[in-house]
């Protein structure tokens, strides 16, 4: 044990939060379209760059003046700006096409801890392909790898792309793309903190550019610390110790649910002496039951209340995890002549943490007078620490034991289960672009990353050590204290462990009776491809345009070092695992977009199809494919529709990852509906095979001549999904075993009363979801001096809203429809209707934004019989300004949450809601 407490040593001297796969370009090829999208798509004054051009993501020809079929949202300044958001991620979670699904807020007890990823439509964020200038990184599996400062634009695809970008863009694609002309150096630095006084975060981040060689070589340098300190007060937000609460078989939703079996100090549940709580001096009290109990039965012992002196496992999650970033992102190029660029980049990233993650409850179950209670800690009545009073009572009784609840929150120095982990990320890629005449362009690359992830969940139980220590009598030799082992193992490490009263565990006795579990592994990025595009022929209506390339890339996981204790099986809570896998794929793909009509200034009307074959080494051969088309009529309206055949094969983690863990809520249903609180554990799957979806995508935009400045576009989705790759919740897990799916039950862990105590969630491929819903988006910009002369400046409005119409999840047994469910125990919380509206002055020297976030309410879990199941909306409004002084200086100040909303009832965290409350931020940034 000691030994692997100093294997981890290093992780307790952190501090900061999330797991991070980190990042940097480990390409798919550079050879994106390069268009003028539909003006409704993004206001006109993002999309352009210099050359008036940019990259269109829905397409990998090259062909100014084309509309791809696929919608195309762009993500600009403002955007960027607004909220003064610490990662991209969170920018993107501001949209309503996105759900937060793991943020530092939404996976506080989670070991996927303040990760930050992009998931559209709510699908999980590996149906979301996420790319970093068009080229595959590993960062995509937390995005607080990416830089902010150097982040030019983001473009999000909101449909199916895998033929022209390969494996995960199920629910669709996000570009991110970077300003790699900067020019000039800038400094910056920024602090925020909540209206609660926690939740401090401050950074710092700097960039130069220069030119060399004549202009023929440019070379940029970025780096950005991020240090947010986490949210850990929950007692002043509003309703984040709520959850469910079952009274005569009937759930209902309340602010105040504790535990009613355990508490800390420990709480006696059997015998002569139960509703007893004991001291830290050794003696008993009552125990403060809350206003009601669950059950109230005389039958039955109490597991759940509201109020009173008890506890939430809950209660000590923190609000928003803590973490600490660091960020280098370089970048050169060198035109070799005037048809060649060699290019070259790498970043580093570092992403650790070190907090407490929540304690060990040894709760005890439910029993009936004539069954004696299971779980819990069994102390015996002739225990070393137990006074002469409480001894002298039991024997009156005729009670040899009894069994105590409680809640090992007073452990060493640490207290309760500490999470610890650090991340380095170091990447790098070679590419050469360039043209081999007849217009025809080439781009070829090469990128090799490693990860290395160190974890540890610090504190945990040693089984067997533990409950020997517990067993503690006196010596009749010495008359102290020893563990019962030891009157017949005088050699014996053994050390014993009182329990009764909080604080009282020696520090000798938890160097027994706990340790630290954790595990080193190493994850690997090969990726490279060729591909050429340009105009084959040409046809009535203009020139048939194509793009061509091979691709191929290998994925590994080795795990380097296990703990001895999770060798052994030893730790109670977690014991880590050490796996170890790769696969690799080859993929070829063609592109073509074939105009039908061109009448100027009346119609055109274009083709646009593509198709790609992957081979992989764990799965075999598969297609993916898209056929879509465009047609623009008299210049103002634009409509377009694709239909796609997508795939997502099983990613490196799904396929081999060791053993995740959080823990959940559940209401039983075998039980009376009976809330406990489980561990939900997930981990890798390698026999997974890949996902098929087809998706369809119809509508348009519009941009009238006779109102300047505004665009509208209007589009519906439907995504259907087979051989679905992911994990239940542990609630439907429970759940969906208890309306018939057999093979769900396997996966549920009870006690011997019956109780569940676990939930295995690992990854498998469920049978099918399917999505339908409509996205909508408006602009307008409105130049001041068009009102009144002279007037600086403008205005510009912009409103994006999705509607989710239906979220149906097929498990194999039964298929219900997730869209409307809003509580944070179910899987795949889905509003019908989310929404982001903003209203933004620009000028010279100052801009202002007023935005507004709305989240539509809903059922808490459609699936469960909860009286009060209806969840009312939110709507937040965020306030910033920025202002520019003398050129190079600009401050900015900004308030999310303006009037501090309170959540809904939640009794962990939400992927949906905002969770913090206010929150105050203020930067400066200076250019020379």
């Amino acid at each position: 044990m000691q030994s692997s407490r100093n294997e981890f040593r290093w992780l307790k001297t952190t501090r900061g939060s999330a797991i991070a796969l980190a990042a940097a370009l480990a390409c798919a090829g550079t050879a994106s379209a390069q268009a003028q999208p539909a003006p409704a798509d993004a206001p006109e004054t993002e999309q352009a760059d210099a050359g008036g051009e940019i990259v269109v993501t829905g397409s990998r020809v090259e062909r100014a003046g084309f509309d791809a079929p696929t919608p195309t949202t762009v993500i600009g300044d403002v955007e960027l700006r607004q909220g003064s958001r610490p990662s991209i991620a969170q920018v993107l979670n501001d949209q309503p096409q996105f759900r937060a699904t793991s943020t530092p807020a939404s996976t506080t007890g989670n070991t996927n801890s303040s990760a930050s990823t992009a998931d559209l439509r709510g699908l999980g964020a590996v149906r979301t392909l996420t790319l970093l200038n068009g080229r595959r990184f590993t960062g995509s599996a937390d995005l607080n790898s990416v830089p902010m400062s150097v982040i030019k634009r983001v473009e999000v695809v909101t449909g199916g792309a895998s033929a022209a970008w390969g494996s995960g863009a199920v629910a669709g694609v996000v570009n991110i793309l970077l300003n790699e002309d900067l020019e000039g150096i800038t400094l910056g630095a920024d602090a925020g903190i909540s209206s609660r006084g926690d939740g401090f975060r401050y950074g710092f981040n700097g960039s130069f550019g220069t030119k060399f060689a004549d202009d023929r070589g440019h070379f940029m340098i970025a780096a950005e610390y991020v240090d947010d300190q986490g949210a850990f007060d929950r007692l002043s937000r509003p309703n984040l110790g709520a959850g469910l609460f079952s009274l005569n078989g009937r759930l209902t939703l309340q602010p105040d649910v504790n535990v009613a079996s355990a508490a800390p100090g420990g709480l006696i549940m059997s015998g002569v002496l139960a509703g007893q709580v004991f001291n830290p001096d050794g003696s008993l009290s009552p125990f403060g039951y809350g206003s009601v109990v669950s059950p109230n039965s005389p039958t039955t012992l109490p597991t759940s209340m509201l109020g009173g002196a008890g506890r939430s496992q809950n209660d000590y999650l923190a609000v928003s995890s803590p973490y600490e970033r660091i960020n280098l992102f370089a970048h050169a190029s060198y035109e070799l002549n005037e048809t060649a660029k060699l290019w070259i980049d790498g970043s580093f990233n570092r992403m650790e943490s070190d907090f407490g993650f929540f304690p060990d409850v040894r709760a005890v179950s439910p029993a009936t007078p004539t069954t004696a209670a299971a779980g819990g800690i069994l102390i015996q009545r002739d225990n070393a620490f137990l006074s002469s009073a409480i001894r002298n009572r039991l024997i009156a009784a005729g009670q040899t034991s009894f069994r105590m609840g409680r809640f090992l929150d007073d452990i060493g120095e640490l207290g309760i289960l500490n999470y610890a982990y650090k991340r380095d990320n170091i990447e790098g890629a070679i590419g050469l672009d360039g043209e081999i005449g007849g217009g025809w362009k080439y781009s070829a690359y090469f990128g090799h990353g490693e990860l290395k992830n160190r974890q540890a969940l610090q504190n945990q139980r040693i089984t067997a050590n533990f409950n020997n220590a517990v067993d503690a009598v006196i010596s009749p030799t010495t008359g102290q204290p020893i563990c019962r082992i030891a009157l017949t193992d005088p050699t014996t490490l053994c050390r014993p462990l009182n329990l009764l009263g909080y604080g009282n565990a020696s520090a000798e006795t938890v160097a027994y009776a706990f340790g630290d579990g954790g595990n080193t592994t190493v994850t690997k990025l090969d990726t490279t491809g060729f591909s050429v595009r340009g105009d084959a022929f040409s046809t009535w209506a203009g020139p048939v345009s194509v793009a061509l390339g091979v691709e191929a890339r290998r994925e590994s996981i080795e795990t380097t070092q296990v703990d001895a204790l999770s060798r052994q099986g030893a730790l109670g809570i977690l014991n880590f695992s050490a796996l170890d896998g790769s696969f690799n794929v080859k993929e070829a793909f063609a592109e073509a977009v074939v105009p039908l009509l061109d009448i100027e200034d009346t119609a055109t009307l274009e083709l646009n199809g593509a198709a790609r074959y992957s081979d992989y080494s764990n799965s075999g051969g598969i297609w993916s494919w898209k056929v879509g088309a465009t047609s623009r009529l008299f210049d103002s309206l634009l409509l377009r529709a694709v239909r796609s055949r997508d795939i997502r094969s099983p990613s490196i983690t799904e396929l081999f990852t060791t053993r995740t863990t959080n823990i959940q809520p559940v209401t039983d249903p075998f039980n009376g509906n009976q809330v406990v609180t489980v561990f939900r554990y997930g981990g890798g799957n390698p026999d997974l095979v890949p996902e098929i979806a087809h998706t369809t995508t119809i509508g348009g935009s519009f941009s009238p001549k006779f109102i300047p400045g505004f665009s509208l576009s209007i589009d519906y989705y439907r995504i259907d999904i087979d051989k679905v790759i992911g994990s239940l919740s542990a609630q439907d897990i429970v759940t969906q075993c208890f309306r018939g799916n057999t093979g769900l039950c396997d996966q549920i862990v009870r006690d011997s009363t019956g109780a569940i105590t676990t939930v295995f969630a690992t990854n498998l491929n469920l049978a099918s979801y399917k999505t339908r819903g409509v996205d909508f988006e408006a602009s307008y910009q409105l130049p001041l001096d068009t009102v009144g002369a002279g007037l600086p400046g403008s205005l510009r409005f912009r409103a994006l809203a999705t509607y989710v119409d239906t979220l149906l999840i097929n498990d194999g047994v039964n298929t219900y429809d997730r869209a409307g469910d809003v509580g944070d125990n179910a899987a795949f919380t889905t509003p019908k209707w989310r929404g982001t509206g903003s209203i933004t002055y620009q000028s010279e020297d100052v801009n202002v934004d007023m935005r507004m976030r709305y989240v539509g309410g809903g059922n808490y879990n459609s699936l469960q019989p909860i009286v009060n199941n209806r969840i009312n909306s939110r709507t937040y409004f965020d306030l910033g300004a920025q202002f520019n002084i003398a050129e190079r200086f600009t401050l900015t100040a900004t308030v999310n949450n303006l009037f501090d909303r309170d959540p809904p009832p939640i009794a962990y965290s939400s992927a949906i809601y905002d969770v913090m409350g206010r929150y105050f931020q203020v930067g400066a940034k200076v250019r020379f």
